[in-house]
């Protein structure tokens, strides 16, 4: 006679149990992500440093070498650029010829520090702050845009003239508690990601909610058949001390111009309109061929159920053209009624949170169910 055994009913997790496994299991994935980044931090400061050196020590070897001039980091750039991709355009190589000019001795470089740390140090003239910077840096884990605040506000200058240096440092302190989170402080450098020369790398500075919207929106203006042509999206453009990244470019191939797009979560300001002023003027400099028209800057800003759409100063175009830049472009209208599409479809997509109450569990229907 067999005895048939009944299956005991698999035990589900509880809500509880399962929020701490997946807090330890976060932790571990963030902690295995920095140590990596840091990782990489550390070959590309080494690397800078050695391309800076041979640099150096090549332009020093002679006369006759010293006659290549700013010709010698052009050409380089063109040839490294052609060979491994981004992150070797002769603005680089100027900052790793300064690099190791500033820090000659390899042992000294901090692993604390990202190459973006060492080309905001390079700003500080003075030898004296630039170390005590490094130092401060080092022992407050200031980021980026932390370091690239003190130095803005003189904070070592501030220190050394104040007799009252405790009320300076909470000062600063509480400023920097105050500077909001933005996604691109999960990526330690954006240079790096060029460095590394990996796919797509602009993309991992995008929150969800921006890679969504520019995503769509990318397409939304093919689908114009206005005569759109996609350059690039998160594209660097540089001065001679910082790095600026243009969410979206378009080139026009009927009204010969480049189109920027600019896309902001909140509310416009005229910082913003500031910012995409110098954007338009800077690309004008810099990727501006000869053969082509002023470029143009848009502004898409969106909050909740508001939307504005404000097109950057034509820099004094004739009104003819500037009206063939409205007729040509998407309305207003047409980007408003695409911004809030979006929204309401990310809306749409966000996850339903589960029930846990123990009636529906239970299969008993819940105060408020539908079911009768």
């Amino acid at each position: 006679m067999s005895i048939t055994r009944k299956s005991s009913p698999a035990t589900s997790l509880e809500p509880g149990e399962l929020g701490i496994l997946l807090a330890q299991l976060r932790a571990v994935i963030r902690e295995s992500r920095q140590h990596a980044l840091r990782a990489v931090d550390v070959v590309q400061v080494q690397a800078c440093w050695a391309m800076g050196r041979h640099i150096v020590e090549f332009e020093q070897a002679g006369a006759l070498r010293a006659t290549y001039g700013a010709r010698l980091l052009t050409e380089l750039a063109r040839r490294l650029t052609a060979e491994f991709g981004q992150g070797f355009d002769a603005t680089n190589l100027r900052f790793m010829r300064q690099f190791y000019q500033a820090f000659p001795i390899r042992d000294a470089l901090r692993r604390e520090l990202s190459w973006t740390h060492y080309r905001i140090l390079l700003r500080v003239e003075d030898a004296a702050a630039r170390d005590w910077y490094v130092s401060e840096t080092c022992a407050q884990n200031w980021g980026t845009r932390a370091l690239e605040r003190q130095i803005g506000t003189l904070y070592y200058e501030r220190l050394l003239a104040s007799r009252d240096r405790a009320s300076v440092r909470e000062e600063a302190a509480e400023k920097l508690a105050a500077m909001p989170p933005v996604p691109r402080d999960f990526v330690r450098d954006p240079v790096l990601l060029e460095f590394l020369g990996l796919p797509n790398a602009g993309k991992l500075l995008e929150s969800k909610l921006e890679a969504a919207l520019l995503g769509n929106l990318q397409a939304f203006l093919l689908e114009l058949g206005k005569g759109f042509a996609f350059v690039a999206s998160q594209q660097r453009i540089s001065t001679e001390s910082k790095d600026f990244y243009v969410d979206l470019v378009f080139y026009h191939y009927v009204l010969k111009c480049f189109v920027l797009f600019d896309l902001k979560t909140e509310e416009l300001t005229h910082q913003d309109i500031g910012q995409m002023d110098m954007y338009v003027r800077m690309y004008d400099d810099l990727r501006r061929g000869p053969e082509d028209n002023p470029t143009v800057g848009i502004i898409l800003c969106a909050r909740k159920d508001e939307s504005v759409v404000r097109y950057s100063v034509l820099h004094g175009n004739e009104h003819l053209f500037a009206t063939k830049y409205r007729l040509l472009l998407p309305s207003e209208e047409e980007l408003r009624a695409e911004l809030v599409r979006e929204q309401r479809a990310l809306a749409e997509a966000m996850p339903v949170p589960v029930i846990t109450d123990r009636r529906a569990k239970a299969g008993r229907p819940v105060k408020g169910d539908s079911k009768s």
